[in-house]
């Protein structure tokens, strides 16, 4: 199996279930109230655990029972949670979602999170040294980041960074990731424009990103220039919350077969994603994406 470490964010999610999203100054009866484990480098971790790989995580929580409970899930889930440091003094991160009509709205407080420091990823270097994929978001401090980049390039691994939230990134941070993962509204972020398709991608770039497009699957310029499209898959949406964490997990795991077969499976992966409530419930195991896959069967 691969082994995939994951430096990221991890949240306790406080999420409810509305008939409409609110408008400002309004009160407004939800349907559902329920907690659930989150964060999205937490979520890619049990994500790609679930889809069969080893999986190391690197990350802060809170000296608070949020951040017991979320580094207990991790750990029931089959994560190492060895570089999962504790910080004294302030909450562990937490992230408010309301969700209505299979779309979400989403108001993270970082806490802990914004406490990992370069110091702590380069605490974990032999795991990142040891590691098939380096998988990563900008939930974090962005000189943990740059520090995870500056790694992976030193021991030759392959960094995915799925640039979330969006941000402008350094070209120094860019020119030693392998690949990014951004949706639409963070590439026109990252190009500096209104609105932004692979079209416009500089020539540097070509062959590092890949675009994901909700239902509509992804795409993927090669080095060549040449463009790839991976179809979405026709499902049932109750809640798109993690759909993206299982893509890029999804994407990680399964890169050694080649970029068409990793982006066939991570859009598979991210349209199980989203048909349970919650940012992990409907996250696949490699059996179940390999049924749905087959077409034997889908949740």
């Amino acid at each position: 199996m691969p082994k995939i470490v994951v430096i990221g964010s991890i949240n306790m999610d406080l999420v409810v279930l509305c008939p409409r999203f609110p408008a400002p100054g309004e009160t407004l009866l939800g349907e559902r109230f329920f907690t659930c484990h989150g964060g999205k480098g937490a979520n890619q971790a049990v994500a790609a655990r679930r889809l069969g790989a080893e999986v190391s995580f690197i990350g802060r929580v809170g000296d608070d029972g949020f951040g017991r409970e979320l580094v207990a899930g991790l750990q029931q889930e089959g994560v190492d949670t060895r570089h999962v440091a504790v910080t004294p003094g302030v909450a562990s991160g937490v992230a408010t979602i309301t969700v209505s009509g299979g779309e979400n709205a989403i108001v993270v407080v970082p806490g802990a999170n914004h406490e990992l420091s370069p110091d702590d990823v380069r605490q974990a270097e032999a795991e990142i040294a040891s590691a098939d994929v380096l998988l990563t978001q900008l939930e974090i401090p962005l000189d943990a980041v740059e520090e995870a980049a500056w790694l992976a390039e030193r021991h030759g691994v392959p960094l995915i960074l799925n640039p979330a939230p969006a941000q402008v990134l350094p070209a120094e941070l860019l020119a030693k990731v392998a690949y990014l993962t951004p949706n639409q509204h963070e590439l026109a972020q990252l190009l500096g424009a209104e609105a932004a398709g692979l079209e416009r991608l500089p020539a540097w770039l070509a062959g590092k990103v890949v675009l994901t497009r909700s239902g509509e699957g992804a795409d993927y310029i090669d080095a060549a220039g040449v463009l790839h499209h991976q179809p979405g898959r026709a499902v049932t949406v109750i809640d798109s919350t993690g759909a993206g964490d299982t893509f890029n997990a999804a994407l990680a795991v399964f890169l050694p077969l080649g970029m068409t077969a990793a982006l066939e499976r991570a859009v598979a992966a991210g349209a199980l994603a989203v048909t349970q409530p919650g940012a992990r419930a409907g996250m696949p195991t490699v059996a179940q994406l390999e049924a749905f896959l087959a077409g034997a069967g889908q949740r």
